[in-house]
Formats: structure tokens, sequence, C-alpha cells
């Protein structure tokens, strides 16, 4: 039987066992993934839109 594989938690860094048993998993606790289901609810988490930022050297045009 191999070694059960051990991840750190995405929110504290806790080391954790990625098991079934692990309702959590693959946070370490019921408190980590309700603190980063509570950062998902307030779009903590965003991606960069670089569209904007290519769009706005587009309208500018030639200078001079």
């Amino acid at each position: 039987m191999a070694a059960p594989r051990i991840v750190n938690c995405p929110q504290c860094g806790k080391p954790v066992e990625w098991s079934p048993e692990n309702r959590y998993r693959p946070f370490c606790s019921e408190r980590c993934k309700m603190i980063d289901l509570g950062a998902w609810a307030n779009e903590s988490y965003r991606v960069p839109d670089k569209t904007s930022e290519q769009d706005g050297d587009a309208d500018a045009g030639p200078r001079g």
C-alpha cells in the first residue's frame, strides 16, 4: 500500500493528508475551508483582465 499523499492546506499551509477520510480536503479544517469560501464570496480572488489594458493602448492612436 502506498504512503498517504501529503499536501499543504491552501489557506494556512499546514500539512494535510489527502484521503477520502479528510472531509475538508484540500483544507486542514472546516475553519480554513470557510475562510476560503468567504474570500470567494467577497470576490477577493480575481483574474486580471488584460483586454482592458490592450484596449486602452489601441484607443490612444498615434501621437504627434
